[in-house]
């Protein structure tokens, strides 16, 4: 790319704004970055842009953020190429060291990605000094960023460079500063990921005993992380002569935050430590947790019911994780009552049709009925997995109490929630059940007093069209939204128009013109402007619809057409407006259809010297 002389003044105006006093236009600057390299080129770029980016750390953290984030940006393109790509490294060195920390997260996120590009001498002699300098950095926010730079290039160096790496890393993870040794418990699970099955026992061992030993809760947390990596390069028997006390000191700690991310990372590390160690130890571990003290303990192990219990016999699921299941039904918090609602339903698969029945069917019967609006509709959103095993026939007689209770509930972000599970329900539920029990509530939706709710409902529909057949529809609904047209209160009328243009793609042709569009346009002549214009929205949806067959063609030209005609001379704006944009799209719609099934049609031409081809 070249720039003429003309663009000389815009480049000079930019390198202005990277001075300037003005916040926002430095900001603005910054994100030009890339065009004043390329302005300035190759060369000028490294010897001068880079220069001035290597002092410039001296600004606003806005600043500082964006030109973090520029530098990540393949901008070795601008300098040069990767054999220049080591210039980077300055001004993102000098980032990593900042105050701010989003700041040093970003900088170190752009000098890995730098990193990705560099050679391996470029690795040893600008980004191996780069990280140690870091690393014995006097303020902590160096030592920091630090821990995020060993991982990316450890298998690109020589034995002898990595041995100074581990050594540097083991430092960190004993630093002074709780902020840095937080740091390197972070990073360290990924760092073993690359070590050698050696030195994770010699070396990667020894720093995670020390972090999860810390006297800091917020290191130990960390570390759980950690031990699932190492567990992962272990094998059974040396997890369990490396790792056993780690572990039961991990989920038996002090700190209820560590306890919360044990539990929440359970299934990950009974995965990692294997099948044998699961039942021996794990089992009784994962039942503590179930039982925890704090009430997010408790809710985090329960997210784990059914991937931890795919991992144990039946016998055992029925010994130990059923009985505590029961009494998490009945825990004093709500959140752990709603996070066990959301998994309890994956036991049904690994029981099975007669054990379902008779220890968890009580179970799910219960947190149904329960008071807080959101363990309902949990358990509500997953009885699909349950039915799969049992039927929903034992569900139905407790499921239609709670299913009504939340469609009428005050809160309306709970009526909508109920509304999207419907038809989920209808499906599992079957055609005659739905058109007993639900049938007469789902329309009592479309005249909800909340506008989202009403949507929702319209949505709902056609969804059931799709799921029952439009036949069924025909009889069950149709007659019911059309209805709704000559009721007094505009909010059902507006409904009407809403539900139609909704449901029109799942519908057919031969419902839509013998018991849609009469009625549709009947409320183009609505004395509400609003109605008339969403009518002219709701006949381009038709048009657009069913305009490619030669019944929709004429269901156009006969009946849609001339409607829009009288509308676009509405006294309302709106409605013109709407009017027009329909007409407009519903003969394009007429004219690609024209054009695909003839497209060689020929017309003589004005001057009758030959014919030409529309």
């Amino acid at each position: 790319m070249s720039f003429s002389v003309e663009d000389i003044a815009p480049i000079a105006i930019l390198m202005d704004e990277l001075r300037s006093e003005d916040v926002q236009l430095r900001l603005n600057a910054i994100h030009r970055i890339s065009t004043i390299a390329l302005a300035l080129g190759p060369d000028r770029a490294r010897e001068e842009l880079i220069l001035f980016l290597q002092e410039s750390v001296d600004d606003e953290d806005e600043v500082l953020l964006a030109l973090a984030e520029e530098l990540g940006r393949d901008f070795e393109e601008y300098i040069g190429g990767k054999e220049y790509a080591h210039l980077l490294l300055g001004p993102l060195e000098n980032l990593s060291a900042v105050e701010e920390t989003v700041v040093r997260d970003k900088a170190t996120e752009s000098i890995t990605k730098v990193a990705a590009v560099l050679s391996k001498s470029q690795i040893e002699k600008h980004y191996i000094p780069l990280v140690q300098r870091l690393s014995r950095g006097e303020w902590f926010t160096s030592r920091t960023s630090a821990c995020a730079l060993y991982t990316p290039v450890y298998d690109k160096v020589d034995p002898a460079v990595q041995d100074e790496m581990r050594k540097a890393f083991a430092t960190l993870g004993s630093d002074d500063t709780p902020m840095v040794r937080r740091a390197a418990a972070k990073w360290l699970g990924d760092f073993v990921k690359k070590l050698s099955k050696q030195h994770v026992l010699s070396d990667g061992l020894v720093v995670y005993r020390r972090l999860q030993s810390d006297d800091q809760d917020s290191v130990r947390l960390l570390t759980v992380e950690d031990l699932i990596a190492i567990a992962q390069r272990l094998t059974p028997a040396e997890v369990k002569e490396q790792l056993l006390k780690q572990i039961r000191q991990t989920v038996s700690d002090k700190s209820w935050r560590v306890r919360y991310m044990a539990a929440t990372h359970f299934n990950e590390l009974a995965e990692a430590v294997g099948q044998d160690l699961v039942r021996e130890e794990l089992i009784g571990h994962y039942v503590q947790l179930l039982k925890d003290n704090e009430a997010e303990v408790r809710t985090a192990a329960s997210g784990q019911i059914p991937g931890f219990s795919k991992m144990l016999e039946k016998e055992v699921i029925l010994l130990r994780v059923v009985p505590c299941v029961r009494d998490l039904c009945q825990d004093t918090s709500q959140h752990v009552r709603a996070a066990l609602a959301t998994q309890i339903s994956g036991l049904a698969p690994l029981l099975g049709k007669q054990l379902t029945i008779e220890h968890l069917l009580p179970l799910f019967l219960h947190l149904l009925k329960d008071e807080f609006p959101e363990v309902r509709l949990n358990i509500i959103s997953k009885l699909d997995q349950v039915n799969k095993v049992i039927g929903i026939e034992l569900l139905s007689e407790s499921l239609l109490p709670a299913v009504v209770e939340l469609a009428e509930d005050k809160s309306w972000r709970v009526r909508q929630a109920i509304i999207e599970y419907m038809p989920l329900l209808a499906t599992q539920l079957g055609k005659q059940f739905f058109d007993e029990q639900l049938g007469t509530l789902c329309m009592s939706w479309l005249g909800d007093t909340v506008y989202s709710i009403r949507e929702a409902a319209t949505v709902n529909l056609r969804k059931l069209t799709e799921a029952f057949g439009v036949e069924w529809a025909r009889v069950a609904i149709v007659p019911k939204v059309v209805g709704m047209a000559k009721h007094p209160n505009y909010l059902y009328r507006m409904t009407t128009v809403q539900a139609i243009t909704t449901m029109a793609p799942a519908l057919t042709l031969e419902i839509v013109q013998q018991d849609v569009i009469d009625r549709l346009l009947d409320l183009a002549d609505d004395p509400i402007p609003n109605i008339k214009f969403n009518v002219a929205k709701s006949l381009e949806v038709l048009a657009t619809t069913y305009g490619a067959t030669a019944q929709g063609k004429q269901l156009i030209q006969t009946r849609i057409l001339p409607k829009l005609e009288m509308q676009k001379n509405d006294a309302d704006a709106d409605v013109r407006y709407f009017a027009a944009r329909a007409i407009q799209n519903t003969q394009n719609t007429l004219v690609a259809s024209a054009k695909r099934f003839l497209p060689s049609l020929t017309v003589p031409r004005d001057d009758d010297e030959g014919s030409r081809l529309i």
